[in-house]
């Protein structure tokens, strides 16, 4: 098969998006050629046949630029790929899936967000088939969904015994929004060390939409007299995170 997948980033050192250079890395151990069309590209180290293709986020394209580059590359590349995998975006099914039943390419889209609205309502009728992981994704209830297992690369996220943990530790690593609850999670961590427990909170990572950025100064104004407890710290590669894991005694998944 010759595949095409249409996501948001290839960087490995991204925070929030990095895992996904691993997914690619995988994919093409399964295909004859594999090309990748994404919104911006940082560093990658990926094998020969995979190429990469950018719709100009890095050098500040306009969004009718990124519809241009869109469709100038499903149509130029047409011929080097049979099938189309989309991560996340429902807005490129939308974009291109006309075209692509016109040209008979299956087409499956990976939408595993709780919310769909007009937008993913059309991006999953224009599908062959979507994935999920979680059973209170707005697509679980199409008969074309299919739940899959959530992508992690179990050789690298893995207990390692030589790490030893710190006493007390709590871990929140990921993106910094409202969705995440973290303004729960620390004033769960408040409440139970007021009562003489002494828990120790770290949070890594960051906001990255615009909207969650006002979130963030919030929270950490509400902890400033707790840089004992609750520490800040910024956002690490995806394949650095193991030893951050394997640091702490608890994660905590608010979603």
């Amino acid at each position: 098969m010759k595949l095409l997948i249409i996501t948001q980033k290839v960087d490995k050192n991204d925070p929030i998006l990095g895992f996904f250079h691993g997914w690619v890395e995988e994919f093409a151990k399964n295909v004859e050629k594999l090309t990748v069309v994404c919104l911006g590209v940082g560093e990658y180290d990926l094998p020969q046949n995979v190429q990469v293709f950018s719709l100009g986020k890095k050098i500040g394209a306009s969004k009718l630029k990124y519809i241009w580059n869109f469709y100038k590359y499903i149509f130029k590349l047409r011929n080097e790929y049979d099938a189309v995998f989309v991560h996340m975006n429902k807005e490129y099914v939308i974009l291109g899936g006309l075209f692509w039943k016109l040209w008979n390419k299956r087409v499956a889209l990976w939408y595993n967000h709780p919310f769909g609205d007009f937008m993913a309502k059309v991006s999953v009728f224009l599908s062959n088939n979507v994935f999920y992981t979680s059973p209170q994704a707005f697509t679980s209830k199409y008969k074309k969904s299919k739940q899959m297992s959530a992508g992690i690369d179990t050789n690298l996220f893995k207990k390692n015994e030589e790490i030893e943990k710190n006493k007390n530790s709590l871990l929140f690593l990921g993106r910094i929004s409202p969705i995440k609850n973290l303004d729960l999670f620390i004033d769960s961590v408040i409440s139970i060390n007021k009562s003489g427990n002494d828990l120790k909170l770290d949070i890594f990572g960051g906001p990255a939409n615009l909207g969650d950025y006002s979130y963030a100064d919030e929270l950490k104004k509400r902890t400033k007299e707790q840089n004992r407890f609750i520490k800040f710290n910024e956002p690490i590669a995806n394949y650095k995170t193991p030893q951050i894991f394997n640091e702490h005694e608890l994660f905590v998944n608010l979603t």
